[in-house]
């Protein structure tokens, strides 16, 4: 069963910048795409950026484009998203997910807060 645990939120500036980190296990890592989504309190989960199994396509939201960086790395099993310029709007908890086996696995989730 895959298994993913995100880590690395906390409190920020406006105009500051955090790294979120996701750690997986129980899957082949090398081998799935792996997802970054958000929820604000009140509204569904957005989705953020995609990064491909090789890690050499990404795509993101319009809400987050040129701002937020995710990256791949594989011998650490782990995903990063490197948020900059960060804004009262990026509010929400932070979740990494993985299609494995027809399934969709979450981690628990990091709260990130934009606030002066």
């Amino acid at each position: 069963q895959a298994q993913l645990v995100e880590s690395g939120g906390g409190l920020v500036q406006p105009g500051g910048s955090l790294r979120l980190s996701c750690a997986g296990s129980g899957f082949t890592f090398s081998s799935y795409a792996l997802n970054w989504y958000r929820q604000a309190p009140g509204q569904g989960r957005e989705f953020i950026a995609a990064i491909t199994s090789a890690g050499d396509n990404t795509i993101y939201a319009d809400s987050v484009k040129g701002r937020f960086t995710i990256s791949l790395l594989i011998n650490k099993r782990t995903t990063t998203l490197q948020m900059n310029s960060l804004k009262p709007e990026d509010t929400a908890v932070y979740y990494c997910n993985v299609l494995y086996n027809g399934d969709y696995y979450w981690g628990q989730g990091t709260q990130v807060t934009v606030s002066s």
